[in-house]
């Protein structure tokens, strides 16, 4: 630990909350100013509890990104809840995701519920303010309201950046005083192969939204530099559960995972800033989403 902090430094871990697709991956990002967490049109895109790192001068806040809560359907779900759950045991700051476009539901308000045992302060955020109207905002900020106890409520966009800034401002004054937890360079404390493999799964995840989302996972099996030529060798492997998703994956004369490859090489290539060689294969491995083992072993849920 750091611990070279001025006088009156805050520091803090925020957790963001919401039911799926309310918008806590693109938030992280918008927050960094830069990719770090996937992001999709695809419910429970976020498999993984994520923690991005914001230091400046005055304040170090980790961010904790979770699996969307949700009543759960299979093994998969549980953990993911599980995971999701944990997050909020030990935190500063629960920042609640709230879609202003979208009417507030049973899953908001499930996830409201949650949040009542939770003795960390609370910010209710309503995303996505670009796509409501001033009137659907005024309407989902007194239905907010009625959901529970808030510290603060902010009205953002992570798309056009309004009000991202100040979120952040919100969070940093319900934080704690503290030590400077991860050095001031650091932005993530995921491992490199799982930020990859993550960054696989998004192309796949946009490229074919409804035909196979839930039932991939993606694993690096091998990852070198070499330094010589400034290129990563990156081999990767898609799991899938049935051979007919194998199929829709790999494409005719394999340019499903041509165009997959080539979309994440480029998003690799920013995130190591060395050129990428990306070697993906795709393997089947049956009801791996009913399998809480074999869900640990992709790293997802708390066996990460």
């Amino acid at each position: 630990m750091e611990s070279n902090a001025p006088e009156h430094f805050k520091s803090g871990f925020v957790t963001l909350v919401g039911r799926p697709n309310a918008g806590k991956s693109t938030l992280i990002n918008a927050i960094m100013g830069k990719k770090v967490a996937i992001t999709s049109d695809t419910a429970q895109t976020t498999r993984h509890r994520f923690r991005a790192v914001l230091t400046r001068d005055d304040f170090q806040l980790i961010l904790v990104d979770t699996p969307g809560l949700h009543k759960p359907h299979d093994a998969l779900g549980e953990e993911l809840n599980t995971s999701a759950l944990k997050a909020l045991e030990d935190v500063d700051v629960t920042a609640m995701l709230i879609d202003a476009s979208q009417p507030i539901g049973r899953g908001d308000e499930w996830v409201a519920e949650q949040l009542k045992r939770v003795r960390s302060k609370k910010i209710c955020v309503l995303s996505k303010v670009d796509l409501a109207t001033p009137k659907q905002i005024e309407a989902q900020r007194e239905a907010a309201e009625r959901l529970g106890s808030w510290d603060a409520m902010v009205g953002l966009s992570s798309a056009t950046g309004k009000n991202v800034e100040a979120f952040v401002e919100e969070v940093v004054f319900l934080l704690p005083e503290g030590p400077s937890w991860f050095p001031a360079d650091m932005e993530t404390d995921q491992p490199i192969d799982v930020v990859v493999s993550e960054f696989i799964r998004e192309k796949i995840l946009r490229s074919f939204h409804d035909e196979v989302p839930h039932a991939i996972g993606v694993r690096v099996e091998e990852m070198e530099y070499d330094k010589k030529k400034d290129l990563h060798r990156i081999f990767a492997v898609v799991y899938v559960e049935r051979d007919s998703q194998k199929g829709i994956i790999i494409g005719k004369k394999g340019a499903a995972i041509k165009q997959i490859g080539t979309e994440a090489r480029a998003d690799l290539e920013q995130l190591l800033g060395t050129r990428v060689y990306l070697d993906l294969s795709v393997k089947v491995k049956k009801n791996w989403r009913r399998d809480a083992a074999q869900i640990r072993r992709f790293g997802y849920g708390e066996g990460a």
